[in-house]
Order: C-alpha cells, then structure tokens, then sequence
C-alpha cells in the first residue's frame, strides 16, 4: 500500500483505544480479536475548537479561592439527584446506554424542563433530522420558545453554533456521529471521539455553557463506548434497564460535584419517561403474598433505599449439569450462595435447577442482598413462603456469618414506611436500628440463625 511520506497512521483498538504502529490481530490489552483500525496521526493542531488559555502561574494552595458553584434545576426531581442537585455550569456530562433504551428521550425532556425555566438550550442531533425531531417532541408537550435544533455533525460547525447562539446548556446527541476535520478516521471510531469530546470539553471550560453528551454502548464493542470517555468527562450516567420492562434507572457512575451511585428511577409511558418519587412501592406493586421462593430485600443504590423482591424457583434437573440462571443479581454472588447454603446449612442443593431474579427488571449486585437471595432459595426448595411482612438484609461469608451492612437505619426506616413489621439484620447493625418505632429488629450472627427465624 503507497502512503505519501507526510502521511502518518497508527493503529487503534476499537475496543479500549489501545494504540500500536502496526496492526495487530489481538488486543494486548483487552485481548479483543480484530478489532484494529487504520486512523491518521495529526502531525498539528489546525482546528478552529481550541482552548483559550493564559499561561499557567503556580499558585500556593491557601491562596486559590474556592468558589462554590451555583446549579441549575433540571426540572426534573430524579435526575436532579443523580446529578447531585442540579446542572453545575460549564460542565461535561456523559449519557451512556444500550441504543433504544430510551437516553434521547430523556435529554429531550430534560431539555424542555431546562428550557421552560428561561434557560436556553441547543440540542443537536447528528442522527436524526429536524422533522423527525419534531415528531418525537411533539409527544411530549409544547415546545419552548428557548429550545434550539440543530442537525450537524462537524466540529466546527457546531463550535460556530454555540459561539453565535450562546446557549446555557448544549446536548450533542450523539458523540459517536461527531466528526472532527482533523482526524482522519470514520466518525464513531476510538480517534474521532476522543477528539470530539476534548473539543467540546474545551469550549466548555473555557466559561462555555453545560454539555450533555450521548454515548452508545454496543454488544459487539465495535464503536467507542462511554468508557472511552470516563476520564474526559467531569460526570458519567448510565441509563439502564430490561427493555422488556418498563422502568428505567439513571445511575450516577462517576461526579467531580457529587456523590456517586446514586440512581432516579423512571417509567416509560406512550408520553415519555414518567418519574417514580417512590420506587419501593412501584416495586412491590405487583407482588403476590404468602409465596413460596419470594424474599423482600432492602437494598441501598447511593442514599437511596429501594425495598425490592427476590424471587427463586428450584426444580429438579434431570440431567447431569443442573441449571443456574440468574437475571438482575450478580451471577458470582449467587452461585456462593448455593455453595454456602449446602455446606454451611446442609441443604443439598447439586441436583436442583435454580432460578433467581428481581421483579420488575431490576439490577441490584449489591452484597447487602444476599441473605434475601439465600432464604429465596431455600424458600423455593421448602415450598414454604416467608412472612409478607419480613425483610431481610445482610452479606453472608464463606463460613456462613452475617457481615454488617452500609447504612442500616435507613434501609429499617425504608421498611418501616412501607408497612413491614418485621426486619431480620445483621447481629452487629442492631444497635443502631433498635430504636426504630413500629418495627421489630431481629440481629442473627449465622445463616444457619435467619433461616430458623425465617421458617420456625
């Protein structure tokens, strides 16, 4: 292949961006199978997307000021938690989700909450045109007058854009069609991504206005996915859920300007997402009393406590490899608990086909929940239901001991709320839960002590 001698290539792994001077069959990082591609080294800077900076003067730490900054409401009362309050000026915000999980729709939304409040909002699109833009708004409610559509996909057009209608909030929908003019790779490659963002990071921190980013995550890893992007970006969100199921949750996976973890909890209707203030309850709507092979567990997603149902079915196989399939829990997590059900509380376990999920599409991988995942268990292999006004929680070792838990008294409290008169908890957490009106907290040392409480 003749290449003119001011023309330099790399080679870039589509994958986790891991770049080598020659094309290499497998990733030496994370070992992915072709997943290299040709991109053009920039040789120098031409872009007209650069950062205006002064030089830098060394400063003693006492002498720099700190300035707290002001948030803007989204007008959205879930995503405002997860963004920690609200949209904190010139910031780099990253959306990232399996495509059609429903991130489009809910910057759309969030764009006309922002924009009703008097803020202006430029929304672009670089996959999607104006009309088809129009159609999908139109569903929501009337549109602002301070709401901006563009359809572009070149950096320096949109760079133009912002500088001329100086907006408060940009939302770039989505980063993967973003083409740089200085690089020489396809648009939603590891290079033209990269690129992209450190542009539209520049112009937000040089005073530029708040810019939500949309990321898509594929099975295949063929395109840049978000976490090419974590170390760019000041917060992370992930939008995630069944798409089988309506609910969806926004986690806060990284925030320079708040805490992390923490998760709004959304439905999706015929007119948009719908917030869910009360998520336990939504949860637990559609649970059946008095059956067999369902625990109520409290988990903690942030500083926010979610009471939700653990549901197990065993029967038994038939053939030489029993089954074990797991939907919303950590599949590692739930295989211990087998193991310690059947050599630390002597139920035999090898030959049952075991089911395990939450109910209503939820993933929770918290270790808080496995003692709800244990008495499921052995729910569904006694046949016997547990108490309807039980939950439980608490992280169950290797020998079987129950291990204190983040936040006891508001996962009891949370129970409380919802009608539980009984709460089964870690020997250790009962001292700071014991005080709790119109809930009786019982503390177990071992697995073996819940399940007899459990099925006395």
């Amino acid at each position: 292949m003749n290449r003119t001698k001011d023309k330099k290539v790399q080679y870039v792994c589509q994958s986790c961006g891991h770049a080598a001077p020659k094309w290499m069959g497998r990733c030496p990082d994370c070992h992915a199978w072709n997943t290299f591609l040709e991109e053009t080294v920039r040789t120098g800077s031409k872009s007209r997307v650069t950062l205006a900076r002064s030089p830098g003067v060394p400063l003693a730490l006492k002498e720099i000021r700190a300035v707290e900054a002001d948030r803007s409401p989204t007008g959205m009362e879930e995503m405002d938690r997860v963004l920690g309050g609200g949209i904190v000026p010139s910031s780099l915000i990253l959306v990232g989700g399996d495509p059609g999980i429903g991130k489009s729709t809910l910057l759309m939304q969030a764009a006309f909450t922002v924009a009703h409040t008097g803020k202006q909002v430029l929304y672009i699109s670089g996959e999607e045109s104006g009309i088809q833009i129009k159609l999908r708004a139109d569903r929501l409610e009337t549109a602002p007058d301070k709401l901006l559509i563009l359809c572009e996909t070149g950096m320096d057009a949109i760079a133009a854009a912002i500088e001329s209608s100086q907006p408060d909030v940009v939302i770039v929908d989505s980063i993967q069609t973003m083409m740089h003019p200085e690089v020489g790779s396809v648009p939603g490659s590891v290079g033209q991504v990269r690129e992209c963002t450190a542009a539209l990071m520049a112009i937000a921190k040089n005073n530029g206005p708040a810019i939500f980013l949309v990321g898509h995550v594929t099975k295949e890893g063929t395109l840049a996915g978000p976490r090419i992007l974590e170390h760019l970006v000041d917060t992370v969100l992930y939008f995630e859920g069944d798409p089988q199921h309506g609910y969806r949750i926004l986690r806060t996976i990284k925030n320079r300007f708040g805490p992390t973890n923490e998760v709004g909890v959304f439905e999706m209707g015929g007119k948009g997402l719908i917030q869910i203030g009360d998520p336990s309850k939504l949860f637990l709507k559609e649970r059946h009393k008095n059956t067999a092979g369902s625990a109520i567990a409290v988990s903690l997603e942030g500083s926010r406590p979610l009471l939700v149902e653990i549901q197990a079915l065993l029967a038994t196989s038939y053939f030489g490899m029993p089954q074990r399939r797991v939907s919303g829990l950590d599949y590692n997590r739930c295989c211990l608990m087998l193991a310690v059900l059947e050599r630390r509380a002597g139920f035999t376990l090898g030959s049952q086909d075991v089911f395990l999920s939450i109910a209503g599409g939820l993933a929770v991988s918290e270790p808080a929940m496995d003692l709800a995942v244990a008495a499921a268990i052995v729910s569904s292999l006694k046949d016997k239901a547990i108490r309807p006004d039980v939950a439980v929680f608490g992280e169950i070792g290797l020998g079987g001991e129950l291990r204190a838990v983040t936040q006891p008294e508001r996962r009891c409290q949370e129970a409380a709320q919802m009608g539980f008169g009984t709460c089964i908890v870690p020997q250790q957490d009962l001292e700071k839960v014991s005080a709790l009106p119109k809930l009786e907290c019982l503390g177990v040392n071992t697995i073996t002590d819940a399940l007899a409480i459990l099925f006395e």
